[in-house]
């Protein structure tokens, strides 16, 4: 199945620390080229998530980003250290009572208190987990997303296909009208040519024409590259290489019957392949 290299995924999922929301977003490229914009407290988690865009994707320049409705605090748990609050109270219930009322300790005075307060490292590997679960489904919406482009691709170049086996067909159909019109043409000529004319040069003439008007192998070639290109189209594996190259032998095949027309409807169908051919490389070049 085709995948194009264009698309976009969203996904947004609730936790107990907050909303994650993970956005990715793929262009055509020639290799693979993973960007990542992650909270700096989870920079860490950036090598695991390439790894799991890489397992998916084979083409294309990705762009992730992970943003944390929540604030930097929430991802860690604040606790009490009661021995030392109480013995801190004490010790400033001693100071009011030798220096007077109003010289207790504000709550301010006691949160900032060293060591009246810890904060418990947060459970990094439950937070991994959801963070990757979670940009599991956006690869997986990506990843349809693309196949989805893929296939109205494909739909695409199997009608351009056929509309290339349409004018291979015409120019093959119309080989015997045009052999016989220049064959025509040649006898006229022979009969204007002098019967003392050099054997050699009339042999040589005749070589060229015929080599000329012989098409067939451009012709059997095309066949056989829409063939290909249809099986191609069925593979499971990313296939966007190949179809550019196979887009470069028709293209070559192409060129190669409009230098070799020898009337105007060949002319106009060898243009007419070129066209289609173009077309469908406009599109390729965004297939993974």
């Amino acid at each position: 199945m085709l995948r194009s290299m264009t698309a976009f995924a969203r996904q947004e999922q609730s936790s107990a620390w907050g909303a994650i929301i993970w956005e990715l977003r793929s262009v055509n490229h020639r290799y693979l080229e993973t960007s990542l914009r992650l909270p700096e407290a989870l920079r860490n988690l950036e090598t695991l998530a390439r790894e799991r865009i890489a397992a998916k994707l084979s083409r294309g320049k990705v762009e992730g980003t992970l943003k944390l409705q929540t604030t930097g605090a929430a991802l860690t748990a604040i606790t009490l250290n009661p021995p030392v609050v109480e013995r801190l109270l004490e010790v400033a219930g001693e100071l009011e009572h030798m220096m007077g009322p109003g010289t207790g300790l504000r709550l301010i005075d006691v949160l900032r208190w060293p060591g009246a307060i810890s904060e418990a490292e947060p459970d990094l590997d439950e937070i991994k987990l959801t963070l990757l679960n979670s940009l599991d489904a956006a690869l997986a919406e990506l990843v349809a997303t693309r196949e989805r482009e893929g296939q109205r691709t494909a739909e695409f170049i199997q009608q351009r296909c056929a509309a290339m086996r349409e004018q291979v067909k015409r120019v093959r159909a119309r080989r015997p009208e045009v052999l016989a019109r220049w064959r025509d043409k040649l006898l006229s000529r022979l009969a204007d040519i002098p019967t003392d004319a050099e054997p050699g040069r009339l042999e040589q003439e005749l070589v060229l024409i015929a080599q000329r008007l012989d098409v067939d192998e451009e012709l059997d070639r095309l066949d056989t590259h829409l063939n290909e290109i249809n099986a191609v189209l069925e593979r499971t594996e990313p296939v966007g290489r190949r179809l550019d190259f196979l887009m470069q032998e028709l293209n070559r095949e192409a060129n190669t019957l409009s230098s070799k027309s020898a009337d105007a409807d060949a002319t106009r169908a060898a243009i007419e392949l070129k066209v289609l051919i173009e077309q469908m490389r406009e599109h390729i070049q965004n297939i993974e």
